[in-house]
């Protein structure tokens, strides 16, 4: 069973905008944090953003200014909007919640499986 799943990847052009969406399979209940994280080709996994229950944020510095990230409560969604991307921004993002509990069930941390995004002309 798919817990997070995310959406919103594809190709885009330098300069240009997209917005991830990561949907609980469920309604949560409580979360200590949710987020963002990305992989590219080669590389390790590294945080990109994350927000925690009280609504404070926290960006790598490699996307301040320029990611943003929010959460619906209401729709049991966490958003990343991603503007002014870079090349450098491809890469598979990933969808984490840490210490999470929905309808789902109880997880200390949880991830999707991933949404590909391609920076390119």
């Amino acid at each position: 069973q798919v817990q997070l799943v995310e959406s919103g990847g594809g190709l885009v052009q330098p300069g240009g905008s997209l917005r991830l969406s990561c949907a609980a399979s469920g309604t949560i209940f409580s979360f200590n944090v949710m987020g963002w994280s990305r992989q590219a080709p080669g590389k390790e996994r590294e945080l990109v953003a994350a927000i925690t229950s009280g609504g404070s944020t926290n960006y790598a510095d490699s996307v301040k200014g320029r990611f943003t990230i929010s959460n619906d409560n209401a729709k049991n969604t966490v958003y990343l909007q991603m503007n002014t991307l870079k090349p450098d921004d491809t890469a598979v993002y990933y969808c984490y919640a840490d210490s999470i509990v929905g309808t789902f069930g109880s997880y200390r941390a949880l991830w999707g499986q991933g949404t590909l995004v391609t920076v390119s002309s």
